[in-house]
């Protein structure tokens, strides 16, 4: 019997309206029967056989001006069912309209009895089939048992949704929930049970395999506990995206994904003052650098929310400026006001075209060379990107009357110990005493703004990414010392900081991100282990490499001789940091540029150019790299 139901795969419509005929007819002989209690020899006085055929030929007309037929029976909800009741009062109504023309054809009382007789029989049996696919597509397999957290409506969803995925083989055995006035309440046949004092009750009784996160509002604390005492008994985690996020306002189950570390290390986003970066956004052109990355990227996607004039996207990947403007464009966004423009921010010339071609009112500057080790390999290009280009681009805002320029530098620029670190900070302390030196000459109105990111999650050549090779690939996980602890954020909430700086600076700050707590990098590579399904040591091992060139053990936000300011916005704050003479940094950017471009075949070694970078930054002492030497 079960191939036949694997075989059947819709029944053809002809089918179900011949049942419903069927019923038609059953019903009003039923009728009959009832009104005459079962006295057979009084139904030809009645003309019974004329009556069946009056009643099943009104069902027929009604069947098909309401399509009850339509419906799928092995997926019957309440809008088939709703089609079945309006079916038989469509009957009905024809067979009073009948009476009411030829005499009584049916009497009232026998279209009553037939109506409520075939309403009942055409719902049940539609749901008896519904019920019959759903437990003969599961007998010779055993069940996966799942429990869903959150008996809201994304959860009754999704348990709707998995009682009727044929290719599935689940049970929904419970839904949890923090709300105490749901607990103990029973949907679909299914209970709800406390998620905090119910949780090992309902896994010991059920052994679920699967836990769904289904809570459109569970806190980030809340959903790591969750996730923690799911590993704790060996239970998968998934999640149901939110409702903005469901494909054509639709949820499919195949939008149930595995819950990935991403997801419990990022926080709560900004909630941003949009009306004010409109106005500082709308109607401007906006020129991004680095928009082919992964933070410039993400830069281009919240900016274009904001009807800018005119979308400038500068990069030197050219693949990557291909695929984001493909993305922009696909969203019915910026049109030929969207613009990619292939340069290298160390190539003056062609900076100069796009500035005087596109004259941008607002730049956002996050083009740079980011990875620490390679950095400390490859010095003069450290020095000509991170340095010299962010002053190619501060000195042709000045002389184009840029509003605003905003950089995006980072946490390895605080106390740095890198190459790296230290040409980001040059940046800031070039674009910082810029724009002190344009206030005291009382000239030029460009403000330049700097905001410092700790590590973004998913960005090119970040830890994670790079785990999750490593254990798809079997292993071992790489990690460079137990003890090594990072600060992570979202991209889009990165971004999102870079937005607020451009709405609140006023020109010179340097701003820095409330980032929560740092996490050790080990503990992350043992949550993705576990999230995997892998046990560390059996499955999988971690192995320590050593810190590499430059690396730190521990991130700093402030410098030693830095304070904060508070702003508006309790998670964004300003640095007190030490400012710089415009002339003494100048002197000192043009030796670097004297030293790290590379002129008739000769070139000055890397030692001299970081020496050069010591002297300029007090601050910066090198770690686990040749250059300790010139501490």
């Amino acid at each position: 019997m079960l191939n036949k139901f694997k075989t059947l795969n819709v029944l053809p419509r002809w089918i179900i309206v011949m049942i419903d005929l069927t019923i038609f007819s059953l019903a009003a002989l039923i009728g009959y029967l009832l009104r005459l209690n079962f006295q057979i020899d009084e139904l030809y006085e009645f003309d019974f056989l004329r009556g069946i055929a009056i009643y099943t030929i009104s069902g027929l007309i009604a069947s098909l001006l309401t399509r009850s037929f339509a419906g799928i029976i092995r997926y019957t909800g309440i809008q088939d069912t709703l089609r079945v009741l309006y079916a038989n009062l469509v009957s009905l109504l024809i067979v009073f309209a009948i009476n009411y023309l030829s005499e009584n054809a049916l009497p009232y009382s026998v279209a009553l009895i037939a109506f409520l007789v075939s309403l009942v029989i055409s719902i049940s049996y539609r749901l008896l089939v519904k019920e019959l696919f759903a437990f003969y597509r599961t007998v010779p397999k055993s069940q996966r048992k799942i429990l869903i957290m959150g008996a809201g409506r994304s959860g009754m969803i999704t348990k709707q949704l998995l009682d009727n995925d044929t290719r599935s083989n689940v049970k929904v055995v419970g839904f949890l929930e923090d709300n105490p006035r749901k607990i103990g309440n029973v949907i679909g046949g299914v209970r709800i049970f406390s998620a905090k004092d119910e949780f090992e009750k309902v896994v010991i009784k059920h052994n679920p395999t699967e836990l769904i996160l289904a809570a459109t509002k569970l806190s980030l604390e809340r959903k790591n506990d969750l996730v923690d005492r799911c590993l704790e008994f060996g239970i998968k985690v998934t999640s149901v995206p939110s409702a903005d996020q469901w494909i054509g306002g639709e949820f499919d189950i195949n939008q149930i994904k595995e819950v990935k570390i991403e997801d419990l290390l990022g926080r709560n986003a900004i909630v941003l003052k949009n009306k004010f970066i409109s106005k500082q956004l709308n109607d401007k052109c906006i020129l991004i650098t680095g928009a082919a990355g992964s933070i410039g990227s993400e830069i281009v996607r919240q900016v274009v929310r904001y009807s800018p004039a005119k979308v400038i996207l500068l990069d030197q990947s050219e693949t990557g400026l291909f695929e984001i403007e493909n993305e922009i464009r696909g969203l019915k966004k910026m049109g030929e006001d969207l613009i990619s423009f292939v340069a290298d921010i160390t190539n003056t010339n062609r900076l100069k075209e796009c500035f005087s071609r596109f004259r941008p009112q607002v730049i956002f500057h996050a083009a740079a060379y980011k990875h620490v080790p390679m950095m400390e390999l490859n010095v003069p290009e450290a020095v000509c990107c991170n340095v010299l280009g962010t002053r190619n681009l501060a000195d042709l805002s000045v002389e184009f009357d840029v509003e605003k320029f905003v950089m995006i530098s980072t946490d390895k620029a605080v106390n740095p110990t890198s190459v790296m670190g230290a040409t980001k900070r040059a940046a800031e302390v070039y674009v910082q005493s810029l724009n002190e030196f344009l206030v005291s000459i009382d000239s030029g109105s460009t403000k330049f703004i700097t905001t410092r990111f700790g590590n973004v999650l998913g960005s090119n050549g970040s830890v994670i990414p790079i785990f999750k090779k490593q254990i798809q690939a079997g292993g071992p996980i790489t990690v460079t010392h137990p003890e090594i602890t990072r600060y992570f954020m979202t991209i889009p909430e990165a971004c999102s900081l870079v937005l607020e700086a451009a709405t609140m600076g006023d020109g010179g700050e340097i701003f820095v991100f409330d980032m929560g707590k740092s996490v050790k990098i080990v503990d992350l590579a043992r949550r993705m282990i576990q999230l995997s399904g892998l046990v560390e040591g059996k499955d999988i091992d971690i192995v320590f490499t050593g810190l590499r060139p430059g690396e730190k053990l521990y991130e700093e936000l402030l410098d030693d001789n830095e304070n904060n300011l508070a702003t508006h916005n309790p998670k964004i704050m300003i640095a007190q940091t030490r400012k710089l003479d415009f002339k003494m940094v100048k002197e000192c950017l043009d030796r670097l540029d004297e030293l790290a471009t590379f002129s008739e075949g000769y070139a000055f070694s890397d030692v001299e150019i970081v020496r050069v970078l010591k002297s300029m930054l007090t601050e910066y002492k090198s770690k686990a790299s040749k250059f300790e030497s010139l501490d």
